[in-house]
């Protein structure tokens, strides 16, 4: 009796740490090797199709997710002249509790820029929460948001950054 529960409890302790790790989605699919290759059916490939395109995604330089998170706007998102910028970086993103933005129009020319403030104790290796609102003043299109971490030591090799491809209305 002591063994099945010995057995019970490690089946238990075994699903909990799948279930908490993200389930069995993340392992790889087996092909069945039973059921026959299907291709895919041919298609006319006329001009009146219209081409398939990936969705927009942020852009790291020297940096990740795990370093900054933009929650607001997203990749692809269109915006107001004025918008909300949301998200959170790590302590040392920031240097004396700020990091700078800028927007850039269509060709990379800079259309707004400034700082952006931490919103809690910055002097940690935890997320630390950001809010701004940026407005943007005579421009209308597709632009860049850019979040840099703030590099006093100047040297290139401490520099990184996200880019997220917006649209201003």
């Amino acid at each position: 009796m002591r063994i099945l529960f010995t057995i019970f409890v490690a089946i238990i302790a075994f699903a909990a740490g799948v279930w908490y790790t993200g389930g069995f989605d993340t392992f790889p699919q087996i092909p069945n090797i039973n059921q026959p290759a299907t291709t895919p059916p041919v298609t006319n490939t006329s001009s009146t199709n219209t081409p398939t395109s990936t969705p927009p995604k942020a852009t790291y330089i020297n940096a990740d997710a795990n370093r900054i998170q933009v929650i607001f706007p997203l990749p692809g998102a269109t915006v107001a002249p004025t918008f909300t910028v949301s998200g959170k970086a790590v302590g040392g993103w920031y240097f004396e509790a700020s990091f700078p933005y800028e927007v850039q129009d269509a060709i990379g020319k800079k259309i707004a820029e400034g700082p952006v403030q931490a919103q809690g104790d910055w002097m940690t290796s935890a997320f630390v929460p950001f809010s701004l609102q940026i407005k943007v003043s005579g421009y209308k299109g597709k632009a860049t948001l850019v979040l840099r971490n703030d590099n006093p030591s100047g040297l290139p090799e401490n520099e990184a950054s996200v880019s997220i491809p917006i649209t201003i209305q």
